[in-house]
């Protein structure tokens, strides 16, 4: 049993000025972390208590279906520039230099780790399926730190990896990892939605997250109340309502119009007396790509142009996986001279000659499928102060691809059942990939299959942020006086507050309660300080704790007060009756 007295619990009366978020607030204030610099923190006692608690959760659910390992957190730069992902993965990654100079870098991700144990230890396919995975901390140089814990820059992760021979049996592998994550999360409380996901930096096909829903989310998304469809902005496609068409002008070819100072999308919309749906946006960027220069691969700067509706905005996500690209930035004045000859405010597409293939060097021209089948739209001549009208798309102009290349917006037409979509924010929890044989083809993973023909095994990657889970429920889990866990991932179950410790008989009777419950299963703090009983009420609140049990003057009638923090309700219990009662209560949270 814990003694509140002898621990060090440093509770805030108010939250730091810089804590924007519920969890960042309370997190601070209740004592469970401090912050060391940008991105770093320090997790104290009462935080420790339920990351490992979160920990517990993950190992047991994880052990039912793989083995557990534990990796290097230092890493040699090799196996990276053998994956190609050494120049990929860009600013994100820390690297540094030993004494003798070889480049190493901290570990982000284990992909590369887990390929090499594999090629050099796995040869027939009678050692397949495996699945690996390992609690461990990540290092991301995170270029902007913020809402506590939700991005940082040293986190822990379960990671983990699953080699098989076949589709057929990375199927089973992700299936496993799918129920394993919804066990994980149901235990530990949480509200979670599953979402069609963008693979990112780890590549791959399939790919899901495990969403919570708070307003503290950077993630955005999109979800159907009829059918159930739910994916993440970077993956979600919608239904596009009909847009009334301009009628054309003259011969109904693109007409130059003088339209000075009109710049913005809504200017000429104005000008033109139409919606912004029938006009051309225009987005030039250079993309960052690894091409074989004939001496390695090497990041060159390509040429990237994107068109949609004036109305849509560009999901970079979707563009990078589309062009290949690992890094995305703007045109600069020089560039959009360059390609359109023109300046910025008055860009668009006719006259440009754009390849024919994302994988040739030279401009790429990707058109969003919004711009299919359009006609006599307006769109920049790449010429100060004019614009064209009655452009259209595949006539007037072509592109490398067409392609969904947009965010989809609220109250747009649900991709499987034309219901309008919501779009929320939301924080990812979980992630899981299917990755194929991308590492294990680059590193040279080989195993001989029933035939004996040497084959390359698919891999999968499967990861669960521990902190994520804490914070995700913080956010999900709060009041003005502070939050309140699951009992499966608080740091103690119940507090047992002693209203006033002088009284000898109090403090008697609650040692003796605390020593029962604690005897009993129940994760007990014993609140023994010499503190008024409305400070004590106020940190218990505060602090995350389930459940509490008050011993004040009513000891004498043999009774004691329970309050469940979540609803807030209170109940006088004879002493006998506190045990069942805590457990009926708990068996319901």
């Amino acid at each position: 049993m814990h003694r509140w007295s002898k621990l060090f619990v440093p509770t805030l009366r108010e939250a730091p000025a810089d804590a924007e978020v519920a969890s960042h607030k309370f997190l601070l204030r209740s004592g469970y972390v401090r912050q060391l610099g940008a991105g770093i923190y320090s997790y104290l006692f009462m935080g420790q208590r339920s990351i490992n608690k979160i920990i517990a959760i993950v190992r047991e659910e994880m052990n039912t279906i793989g083995q557990e390992f534990l990796l290097p957190g230092i890493m040699p730069s090799e196996i990276w520039e053998q994956s190609g992902r050494w120049t990929s993965m860009g600013q994100n990654m820390f690297r540094l230099q030993d004494r003798k100079g070889a480049w190493l870098c901290l570990g982000m991700t284990h992909e590369e780790v887990m390929t090499d144990i594999a090629r050099k230890e796995l040869r027939s396919y009678k050692q397949l399926p495996q699945i690996w995975y390992q609690i461990q901390t990540k290092y991301r140089d995170e270029p902007r730190p913020k809402a506590g814990l939700l991005r940082v820059r040293q986190f822990i992760m379960k990671d983990s990896y699953s080699f098989d021979l076949d589709a057929a049996s990375l199927d089973e592998s992700y299936n496993k990892h799918d129920q394993a994550y919804r066990n994980i999360f149901t235990r530990s409380g949480l509200q979670f939605v599953a979402v069609e996901a963008d693979s990112g930096a780890m590549g791959g096909s399939q790919s899901q997250e495990f969403m919570v829903y708070t307003d503290a989310g950077e993630d955005l998304i999109a979800s159907c109340a009829s059918c159930g469809y739910a994916a993440n902005m970077e993956k979600a496609t919608s239904r596009l309502s009909a847009v009334t068409e301009m009628e054309p002008t003259g011969d109904g070819l693109p007409e130059l119009v003088h339209t000075p100072g009109k710049a913005a999308i809504a200017d000429v919309a104005e000008f033109f007396q139409i919606s912004p749906a029938s006009d051309i946006k225009t987005v030039a960027y250079m993309a960052a790509r690894l091409s074989d220069t004939g001496k390695g691969k090497e990041t060159v700067w390509e040429p990237v142009v994107v068109f949609l509706r004036g109305d849509h905005f560009v999901n970079e996500t979707k563009l990078m996986g589309l062009v290949k690209a690992g890094e995305l930035r703007p045109m600069n004045g020089e560039e959009l001279e360059k390609y359109f000859h023109g300046p910025a405010g008055y860009l668009g597409p006719v006259g440009l000659t754009p390849v024919k293939s994302v994988n040739e060097p030279g401009l790429k021209v990707i058109a969003d499928l919004g711009l299919e089948n359009r006609k006599n739209m307006a769109g920049g001549a790449n010429k100060l102060d004019y614009h064209f009208r009655n452009v259209t798309p595949g006539r007037d102009f072509s592109w490398t691809l067409l392609a969904d290349i947009r965010n989809v917006a609220e109250g747009e037409g649900c991709p499987e059942c034309g219901s309008p979509l919501k779009v929320a924010k939301a924080v990812e929890v979980g992630h899981i990939f299917k990755l194929g044989d991308r590492y294990t083809e680059s590193m040279g993973a080989r195993v001989l299959d029933p035939n004996g023909k040497e084959v390359t095994p698919i891999m999968g990657c499967y990861g669960i942020g521990i902190e994520r889970i804490l914070t995700a429920s913080i956010e999900q889990n709060n009041d003005a006086n502070g939050f309140w866990l699951p009992r499966a991932i608080a740091p103690f179950d119940v507090v047992v507050t002693v209203t006033n410790i002088s009284d000898a008989s109090l403090l008697a009777a609650g040692t003796e309660i605390a020593e029962k419950l604690e005897a009993a299963g129940f994760d007990v703090l014993l609140d023994d300080r010499d503190e008024r009983a409305g400070v004590k009420f106020k940190d218990a609140d505060l602090v995350g704790i389930p459940f509490r049990v008050n011993v004040g003057k009513k000891i004498a009638e043999g009774k004691v007060e329970l309050v469940t923090r979540a609803s807030a309700l209170s109940v006088d219990l004879e002493i006998a009756e506190l045990l069942p009662a805590l457990v009926v209560a708990s068996e319901t949270k």
